[in-house]
């Protein structure tokens, strides 16, 4: 019988969190990280991590374990999902990967490249040129660097083009060559992958009810604290939405209500963009929903089962 893992997607408030408590009580599991803001010490409330009870309840890996003050890649998550997949089988626990970073699923399902790490000097440079010049003018430059770019990635995909220039700058070869190399190494493992297919509707008003509550839990506390560690303005954990929304509410530019709008807006072009690359990336995926969480719940236990 080969090893299983499951995989649980969606976009952001779908409800993936919840879902994966239940997983794990009815299948013997534990829960394993697969977002990429939700890793952070400094951010539990706006990172909307599980709460103490939850991770009480069931053993949950890689939920804030690194500081915002480090760079951490899919290669560095793969690294620390294998560890947590090895102890959960160790401990025949069925390990349940939930988020919403589907760069980190992608290194599950299809593998990660062994491209030589990129230093820092030359992610900065390139950072600073997509600042300079945008992302219309950047994909152009990006293009005429690297041709076999085109058509694989969209222009407004700023993460995935930046890396992309970065690889081709510093290795002289195309990230899609190198991705074309790549193998999965869970290829003998039992996977299912689920999908969280919340509707548009349902999805908004999760968003709208999610904002209201971290700012009543006080996140805008974690956003001072945040500030004043004064960290390089490129790292990732600058990007957790509600971290400038909040900023600009604490110089006096913004009132709460308009930083309260900022965010569902923010969250809601998120949610738009993770369902984007879902259609792109886990076509194979079994997608489930109900609006009655039993019913999704069954439906779910039915996939993985």
């Amino acid at each position: 019988m080969s090893k299983k893992i499951i995989l649980l997607a969606g976009p952001t408030a779908s409800g993936k969190s919840k879902l994966a408590i239940y997983l794990a009580e009815k299948l013997n599991g534990e829960i394993i990280n697969a977002d990429s803001m939700q890793i952070y010490k400094e951010f539990s409330i706006l990172s909307s991590r599980p709460t103490e009870f939850e991770t009480k309840k069931i053993k949950h890996h890689i939920y804030g374990t690194i500081s915002v003050k480090k760079h951490f890649s899919a290669g560095d998550w793969l690294k620390e999902a294998k560890k947590k997949i090895d102890i959960c089988l160790k401990k025949k626990k069925i390990p349940i990967i939930v988020g919403g970073t589907g760069l980190y699923f992608n290194t599950i399902t299809k593998g990660i490249s062994k491209i030589p790490k990129i230093d820092f000097k030359t992610r900065s440079k390139v950072r600073e040129l997509y600042r300079k010049f945008g992302f219309k003018k950047f994909y152009k430059m990006l293009l005429e660097l690297d041709p076999k770019v085109k058509n694989k990635l969209l222009p407004t995909d700023s993460q995935r083009a930046q890396r992309a220039f970065e690889v081709k700058l510093k290795t002289k070869k195309s990230l899609y060559e190198w991705i074309s190399k790549t193998k999965s190494e869970f290829s003998d493992f039992n996977i299912k992958k689920i999908f969280i297919d919340i509707p548009r509707e349902d999805l908004l008003q999760k968003i709208s009810e999610r904002t209201d509550f971290m700012i009543n839990q006080n996140c805008i506390s974690e956003v001072i604290k945040f500030n004043k560690l004064k960290i390089n303005k490129n790292l990732s954990a600058n990007k957790l939405i509600g971290v400038q929304e909040i900023s600009r509410y604490l110089r006096g530019t913004i009132t709460l209500k308009e930083c309260r709008d900022l965010i569902n807006i923010k969250t809601r072009q998120y949610a738009k963009r993770q369902n984007t690359w879902a259609r792109g990336h886990m076509k194979n995926w079994d997608r489930l929903y109900s609006k009655n969480f039993s019913i999704l719940l069954k439906k779910t236990l039915k996939v993985t089962s």
